[in-house]
């Protein structure tokens, strides 16, 4: 959690200090232009990538495969949307990286693998503390018979 508060209080400050140093650098309204420049051209990229990605997304639900990658990416995508629409060169430059399609599978390679690995660690010490499944306890054989069947014959 202080990381987020960390992350959530720097973050604006840097993008100032370098948004005052551009600005300074090539002026205040080629700044300007320049930010709203990548958010225009980053909301253009943004639907077009969508569209893609939900049309891959349906392929695979009409193949009867989980399209848990193309969920992570459009999810992906839309962080890119928020990043290039927030004046800034730092969030630019985030949204920009997960625009790209390579960068973006990576992140999602990873983060699934976490996801599955976390889950098989989860199963694992589930079972370890005792389940269903533990194999260590006592078995009892025996044979079932319905004893209420047969009193209901008798009368």
């Amino acid at each position: 959690m202080r990381i987020a508060l960390i992350v959530f209080i720097l973050f604006p400050i840097i993008e100032m200090m370098l948004l005052i140093e551009v600005g300074s650098q090539i002026g205040t309204l080629t700044t300007i232009a320049l930010v709203f420049l990548t958010a225009i051209l980053g909301v253009n990229l943004i639907r077009k990538q969508g569209a893609q990605t939900m049309m891959r997304a349906q392929e695979k639900i009409r193949q009867g495969a989980l399209p848990a990658n193309e969920m992570l990416e459009g999810l992906m995508l839309g962080l890119a949307g928020v990043c290039l629409l927030v004046p800034g060169f730092v969030s630019d430059t985030i949204g920009a990286l997960l625009l790209l399609p390579m960068f973006r599978k990576s992140i999602a390679a990873i983060f699934l693998v976490k996801f599955i690995s976390s889950r098989v660690n989860m199963h694992a010490a589930w079972n370890k503390n005792g389940s269903a499944f533990d194999q260590g306890g006592d078995t009892f054989e025996g044979e079932y018979r319905n004893e209420d069947k047969d009193m209901l014959d008798k009368k």
